[in-house]
């Protein structure tokens, strides 16, 4: 499989993790919503990484949360200037929201999954046109 190939399936996954998190949010299932929406921003992020030759982490060619999201801070939005600022926290953010719906036992409110669904949204659609031969 090419890097292309593989930004495809990536951007694929994250489309359907966003599905994912768009329907646990609909049915009141709000730490999962917060799950499925950290990963959809996570996979579009990997997708854009790739797109741009940057690959897994050298250490054991994993795509590892740190690196997937020093990576994409750093060289996409910091140096290449390819996806806007407002990006900047979306994975970290998502992550620590993951971490409550995931690890902790407090539970994830309605807002805060609203609010974590319309950053991975974001991120999935920026991705996703920047992609695109057409888009900006």
């Amino acid at each position: 499989m090419s890097e292309r190939d593989d930004a495809a399936y990536f951007l694929a996954k994250a489309e359907e993790s966003l599905a994912g998190a768009e329907s646990e949010y609909a049915n009141g299932r709000f730490n999962n919503c917060a799950n499925r929406a950290y990963y959809a921003s996570f996979q579009a992020a990997i997708a854009a990484l790739l797109r741009a030759g940057i690959g897994p982490s050298r250490q054991d060619n994993q795509w590892r949360h740190d690196h997937v999201q020093a990576r994409f801070a750093e060289q996409l939005i910091g140096r290449q200037k390819r996806y806007p600022a407002e990006l900047r926290d979306v994975l970290g953010r998502g992550a620590i929201l993951r971490a409550t719906a995931d690890y902790r036992t407090d539970q994830v409110s309605q807002l805060q999954a609203l609010r974590g669904l319309r950053r991975s949204r974001d991120m999935v659609e920026a991705v996703r046109r920047r992609g695109d031969p057409d888009g900006t």
